[in-house]
């Protein structure tokens, strides 16, 4: 029996054990744990990053008897742990697991990162999960974000771009923990203190820094995938006060197309900038019109507002998707 096997713990040879499963054999015996029972043998499967040809003789030589399938696994780590559990328990709680467990580097994630170009950020990623691979893209410039999007499969942006969209704020252990696998691969003299943690805005950001189709078809997949997320993804990426960016014959468009009372209550929740470059695409006789308009509307709710402003946006969508106008241009050099 090897001499590394007999010095481990019954709780350092059952998670050795577990590796040599694979996820899917692994995940229905770990069904069965408590989760304090749970969280112990994850980390334990996450410290062994590898199960050597001597050790997996011992391993099979004491657990014959319940040895089923998947032999051929001898990888661990973090990734598999989670995966494991995921399988096992569901992702949620695979990630909770994870976050207490998981090996944590005397770095943050961000640091180096800006060293990398984003060929080397996706070959690093391109086995992630996807959840992974969103994180990792939250913390970083999103105009090298967008460069690793583009280099992912059209169905691996959809997912990926939608898990951005529903992340919330996350904690700095959990960074550490995914860190592990990518700081040996980062140039530690950077240090730039990045605090990006997700979100609708850090999707936007990062859709913005996209080529024009590429853009459209993930917020057209965003759409399908999950609407609620779609709209707000479209009011990140272009909202009212984007008008700026037209082209002032693409805004005529627009406003050609918007009633004035509605076009009034959008104006009054709007910046002064977006005000002013309204009423200078319009003629003096349209403006005097919404001028008045504007002087005789009585207080408005904010979410009337807002819902006046979203009016004016389907618009542009609808011009946009009909290829009357662009919302790209200007984007490069808006402020």
């Amino acid at each position: 029996m090897s001499a590394a096997y007999t010095l481990l713990n019954r709780t350092q040879k059952l998670a050795a054990f577990l590796i040599l499963l694979g996820p899917e054999s692994a995940g229905e015996l770990l069904k069965q744990f408590d989760n304090a029972q749970l969280e112990a043998v994850a980390r334990e499967m996450a410290s062994i990053p590898y199960v050597d040809p001597a050790m997996r003789e011992a391993i099979l030589d004491e657990f014959a008897a319940v040895v089923s399938e998947g032999l051929q696994a001898s990888l661990g780590g973090v990734s598999y742990t989670h995966d494991s559990i995921e399988r096992a328990k569901g992702d949620y709680t695979a990630d909770k697991v994870m976050s207490r467990v998981a090996p944590v580097s005397p770095s943050d994630l961000d640091e180096g990162m800006s060293e990398m170009d984003s060929r080397q950020i996706y070959n690093l990623l391109r086995t992630e999960q996807m959840q992974t691979i969103a994180f990792i893209l939250s913390f970083m410039e999103c105009t090298k974000a967008a460069e690793v999007v583009n280099l992912l499969a059209p169905e691996q942006r959809e997912e990926v771009i939608e898990r951005l969209g529903l992340m919330e704020p996350t904690s700095r252990d959990w960074i550490k923990k995914v860190s592990i696998n990518l700081q040996r691969h980062f140039d530690r003299r950077a240090q730039q203190g990045v605090q990006r943690a997700g979100g609708v805005a850090a999707c936007a950001d990062i859709i913005n820094a996209l080529d024009k189709d590429t853009k459209k078809d993930i917020l057209v997949a965003m759409d399908k995938r999950n609407a609620s997320l779609g709209n707000a993804i479209r009011k990140k990426v272009f909202g009212f006060d984007d008008l700026v960016r037209l082209l002032p014959s693409d805004l005529q468009k627009v406003l050609k197309e918007i009633d004035s009372q509605d076009l009034a209550k959008a104006m009054k929740g709007a910046k002064p900038d977006t005000v002013a470059a309204i009423f200078k695409t319009m003629s003096k006789r349209q403006a005097a019109g919404v001028k008045d308009e504007l002087e005789m509307l009585p207080p408005q709710r904010q979410k009337d507002l807002e819902y006046a402003q979203d009016k004016v946006i389907i618009v542009v969508r609808k011009l946009e998707e009909a290829e009357e106008i662009s919302i790209d241009f200007g984007s490069n050099v808006a402020g």
